[in-house]
């Protein structure tokens, strides 16, 4: 059996020079104080002198005996001096007062010292003594020195199963758990036998590697040994099958134990808790009480957090209860574990008040309460107890951190995230990769995704959270195209998990990416990733927003149905304006005993509105509460607003909004303005953006929205103030982009994009389309009726590059194949006619996804009967 790459190479051969001994070529001229003159040593009985001048001043004996007492009183620098002064004189160090110094080096955590102590005792004595060197593997162990300790091992003429189990030891800490093993089955075959202490140690390091085939071996050599009955060595048993998943074997143990102690029940109990299995976990800490074994603080925290996984409260009230009574509530870390557990089952007013009744707190009590009000949505007073964390003097530790930043990223709070960012630097603390992540996405939620890639490539190992935070980040920030990419890259390296996918889904279905959703999709079915959380509705909702009713609706079939993925097919059938079809299935999600949530009547209400069904809409908008129990809010009185406002029914709209019990949000206004828009109702219009912009003036949409009134209205002037006022509020427009997927394969254009490789027949092909369009009369791009002036100030808000990607499908697909295009603007009067025209002489099905709904161009009509682009007269 051979040591892992993890040890140097210098442990494989103990006759192998110390590195740290090899460095000494003289001890006296580095470790030693090598000046002629006087050393005075203070020690609690009177100063003596010893002088190079006069060595028959005092005997040997006196003067290790004087060394001894020096150790003993705990006086390190006194005994460095004294034990300078021998070196000098040339007095031998006698054994006892070689171990007191190591000892006191030892205890006094002194590798410098311990170091010098050494190479004193290597110059002096030949062998080591099985004594001093038990005492000197003992120290360097201690000291995390495991080279020095192994030197010193492989010195030692005689061992003792304490040397073996000190060294053991030492590697087991430092997490060398494989080099562990490695030396019990080297102590096994050189002889020794194991004792009560060896088996606890080796037993921890099967558990810590979760190796159950080498704890079942050491669990033989338990029985072969002789110290199955031993309590210790059984609870270390116990400890280790429950590490390594195996329940029944622990239980089988802890069940036939003759005698048990406190440790015993709890092994057993977090065990248990540590698999997941907490009812029984639960029953038998009750079983405990009942044989008079009284819990301790270890027992409470355990029993605590598993009331905080089970979401028990009530259970975790009685608990809480216990532990006054027992008076255990003075104990910090059982508070945080109730600060914890209160905070996650949504109680934080009663985390508040334990947290608040603690006499004395630690990091982890601020962080628990930091951590709980972010958890319950309350980043505010997550930061101001920050604040006061930091007043009281206390530092913060990563997980404190990393609180604080999701804070941020929640209130969109740059600056402070920033400066969150330099503390960690400062700290150190950016080098936990839980703080890295979430560095990552508060810049991303803060729209400053290039910060977020920084810090992505500056983290060294990235785990799965750091790849699915900037491929969500590049999702928010409308890079998709470079979120597929990082998601492909990650693939090489690392198992993405069901959150990366649905992160990754939710880019594909934003940019059309169909091919790759699938892709996707057959990939969770291959490795069975999360299919029973949000993966099949993260699905659903991709086929949805491609376009591709058929799949999604075989998604449906084959899924679990909850209310979200109802939701999700009726937002579907609200994007494409079919109300007939949304009312259906509404009445089936019923009769199908699935209550319908507040998001559920938004998709309805849009599909009544797109398809004129006034009646309908408001009948299932008054039936909300009295029928559904569902309360009204901001987001269906806007829907409402805008069913009556698109069937023209203005008026009725603007009473309907000042009737309204809660005050109207921006949202309801500008419904009020895009029925204006459609029905060019320029003065209503106008009072209604005034409304808007007295709350909101940095929503691009709203300024999109006033233009498009003005601009279907004739009114130039007014387009040009609007575009001055979106200027000096520093508001920018997207440029436009289009995706298509042709061949499995994500085509994205700009507005004005001269670089792709088949530029020149794209444009030749839309030229050819144009001179078709004036010959028949229909103007081509341009409409007669407008110069070229007010053309560009009508389509400034769509860039055309949606006639970019439908003529490449054109190119690159078999005539009759549907072309499906996505693009990140609204559509403007132009395009819309190009493309209807498009799909009536190439006799193909055209669909275009924007911003607002789909458009399905066949046979020269398209599906939103012309109302959303040319409004009504």
């Amino acid at each position: 059996m051979a040591f892992t790459a993890k040890t140097p190479r210098a442990l494989i051969n103990p006759d192998h020079p110390n590195p740290l001994h090899t460095k000494i070529q003289s001890p006296k001229s580095l470790y030693f104080l090598n000046q002629r003159k006087t050393h005075q040593i203070s020690s609690t009985q009177p100063y003596q002198q010893l002088s190079v001048l006069n060595t028959n001043s005092f005997n040997t004996q006196n003067t290790n005996s004087h060394l001894h007492l020096l150790c003993l009183h705990g006086h390190l620098q006194q005994a460095l001096n004294y034990l300078n002064s021998m070196q000098e004189l040339q007095i031998p160090l006698d054994e006892d007062a070689a171990i007191a110094m190591v000892r006191l080096c030892e205890w006094k955590r002194a590798f410098e010292e311990g170091s010098k102590v050494y190479c004193f005792i290597s110059n002096s004595r030949n062998p080591l003594s099985l004594r001093l060197g038990n005492a000197l593997l003992s120290m360097f162990v201690r000291l995390g020195k495991l080279g020095d300790a192994w030197y010193v091992f492989g010195k030692m003429q005689e061992r003792d199963v304490f040397s073996w189990n000190v060294l053991i030891s030492g590697y087991a800490k430092k997490g060398f758990f494989d080099e562990a093993l490695c030396l019990y089955h080297r102590m096994l075959w050189v002889g020794f036998k194991p004792d009560v202490y060896t088996f606890p140690c080796v037993l921890r390091t099967c558990g810590a590697v979760q190796n159950l085939e080498r704890g079942k071996e050491v669990h033989v050599h338990v029985t072969r040994f002789g110290f199955e009955a031993d309590v210790d060595v059984v609870n270390a048993l116990v400890t280790m099958y429950v590490k390594c998943g195996d329940l029944p074997r622990a239980r089988l143990l802890f069940d036939k134990m003759t005698r048990r102690d406190r440790i015993s029940w709890n092994a057993i109990i977090s065990g248990y808790f540590g698999n997941g299995e907490c009812l029984e976990g639960i029953r038998l800490f009750f079983t405990m009480r009942e044989h008079w074994f009284d819990p301790d603080f270890m027992t409470m925290t355990s029993v605590i957090s598993a009331c905080e996984s089970l979401g028990d409260e009530r259970l975790g009230r009685e608990i809480h209860g216990y532990v006054i009574v027992t008076g255990m509530s003075d104990d910090v870390s059982v508070c945080n574990s109730l600060i914890q557990m209160y905070s996650s089952l949504g109680r934080w007013e009663t985390a508040e008040k334990v947290f608040d009744r603690m006499e004395w707190r630690d990091v982890v009590s601020w962080t628990a309460m930091i951590s709980g009000y972010e958890n319950n949505v309350l980043p505010d007073k997550a930061l101001d107890t920050y604040r006061t964390m930091e007043l009281q003097g206390f530092m913060p530790d990563e997980i404190t951190l990393a609180s604080v930043l999701s804070a941020c990223a929640c209130l969109g709070k740059l600056d402070m995230g920033i400066k969150f960012h330099e503390l960690a630097k400062r700290a150190g603390l950016i080098s936990y990769i839980i703080v890295a992540n979430t560095l990552i996405d508060m810049y991303s939620k803060c729209k400053c995704i290039e910060k977020a890639l920084e810090v992505f490539h500056n983290i060294p190992d990235k785990d799965v959270i750091s790849w699915t935070a900037i491929i969500l980040g590049l999702r928010l920030n409308n890079r998709c195209f470079e979120a597929l990419i990082f998601f492909r890259q990650m693939k090489v390296s690392l198992k993405p998990n069901s959150v990366t996918l649905v992160s990754v889904l939710s880019a594909c279905a934003r940019i059309g990416g169909l091919m790759c959703g699938k892709e996707i999709h057959a990939y969770a079915l291959r490795t069975d990733v999360g299919l029973d959380g949000f993966l099949p509705n993260a699905l659903l909702d991709m086929y949805v927003r491609c376009g591709r009713m058929g799949p999604a609706w075989n998604q449906f079939n084959s899924q679990k149905k909850d209310v979200t993925a109802w939701n999700i097919l009726l937002t579907g059938y609200a994007q494409r304006g079919q109300g007939n079809l949304a009312v259906e299935f509404f009445n089936r999600m019923i009769k199908s005993n699935v209550n319908p949530d507040e998001i559920t009547f938004i998709p309805l209400l849009c599909a009544c509105s797109k398809s004129g069904m006034v009646t309908e809409g408001l009948k299932y908008f008054n039936s909300m509460e009295l029928k559904y129990g569902v309360t009204p809010n901001l987001k269906h009185y806007a829907c409402v607003v805008d069913l009556l406002g698109r069937a023209g029914q203005l008026e009725e709209a603007y009473e309907f909004l000042q009737e309204m019990p809660i005050k109207p949000d921006p949202a309801i206004w500008g419904a009020l303005l895009n029925a204006c828009r459609i029905h060019r109702q320029v003065d209503l219009g106008e009072f209604a953006a005034q409304r808007i912009f007295e709350s909101d003036t940095r929503s691009v949409g709203y300024y999109v929205l006033l233009c498009n009134l003005y601009a279907n209205s004739g009114k130039w002037d007014e387009v040009a103030k609007v575009r001055k006022m979106m200027k000096d509020n520093g508001l920018t427009i997207d440029p436009g982009c289009s995706w298509v997927e042709v061949k499995g394969k994500i085509h994205a254009f700009l507005t004005g994009d001269d670089f792709h490789p088949q530029i020149k027949e794209i444009n030749a092909v839309l030229e050819g389309i144009y001179e078709k369009m004036k010959v028949a009369g229909l103007g081509g791009p341009k409409c007669d009726s407008m110069d070229e002036v007010k053309i560009s100030k009508a389509e400034i808000f769509c860039g055309h590059s949606e006639r970019l990607a439908v003529a490449f499908g054109l190119i690159d697909t078999v005539p009759g194949t549907p072309i499906w295009v996505t693009k990140n603007l609204y559509m403007c009067q132009s395009c819309h006619s190009i493309i209807k025209f498009i799909s009536k002489i190439v006799r193909r099905e055209i669909s275009v996804r924007d911003t607002e709904q789909f458009h399905h161009f066949k046979d020269g009509i398209c599906s939103c009967g012309d109302v959303e682009i040319l409004g009504k007269a």
